[in-house]
């Protein structure tokens, strides 16, 4: 039964999380909340090492997920889940792919659908990974010092690679480098 519900559940992502990679997280955010396989430190969690891992976000957090809840078959029914729709729309693309290439109907569902996934992306990077890496919502009405409201170590850390991205010569960088110093610094400050 769990393996269905992994099955339908990732399912239902890929169909739905037009974009991909960024644009799962709001979709998984809801997932996990109603299905409890994955917390939302969890899920930042999975979004820090799914964006560091090689391979398409979203299935590695499908994996990732698949593979807590019902071990190694339960990580294959996940991915495989996530990307059944795409696969099933490529297959029917390719089918009609001279149809489809000079369709205006087809011009206008995609100029729509690029607003709408950016908004999408948008969303799962504020809503997500900022509130749960930044804020420190659990203090919300526990304090009254606004301060204590904030993670500022990742506030900080936030606020220099923000900065440093704008310098000319570190902006050309590779982000294997921006990646492993955050490692580092990230290391450094549970010391």
């Amino acid at each position: 039964m769990v393996l269905i519900q992994l099955f339908l559940e990732f399912f239902r992502v890929g169909l739905f999380s037009v974009g991909g990679g960024l644009a799962t997280i709001p979709f998984l955010t809801d997932l996990g909340n109603r299905t409890a396989w994955f917390t939302q430190a969890e899920l930042a969690n999975m979004i820090a090492v799914s964006e560091s891992t090689p391979g398409p976000m979203g299935v590695n957090m499908a994996s990732y997920v698949g593979f807590e809840t019902a071990g190694p078959v339960g990580c294959m029914v996940a991915t495989l889940g996530l990307v059944a729709p795409s696969i099933i729309v490529i297959l029917i693309i390719a089918r009609f792919l001279q149809k489809f290439r000079t369709s205006r109907t087809v011009d206008g569902v995609f100029y729509g659908l690029r607003p709408a996934s950016t908004a999408l992306i948008a969303s799962a990077g504020f809503l997500s990974v900022v509130k749960s890496s930044l804020l420190a919502l659990d203090k919300l009405g526990v304090t009254q010092a606004v301060t204590e409201l904030f993670h500022w170590k990742a506030v900080v850390l936030f606020l220099v690679v923000f900065a440093l991205l704008h310098v000319p010569k570190v902006k050309g960088l590779h982000p294997i480098l921006f990646i492993a110093a955050s490692a580092v610094v990230g290391i450094l400050f549970q010391f």
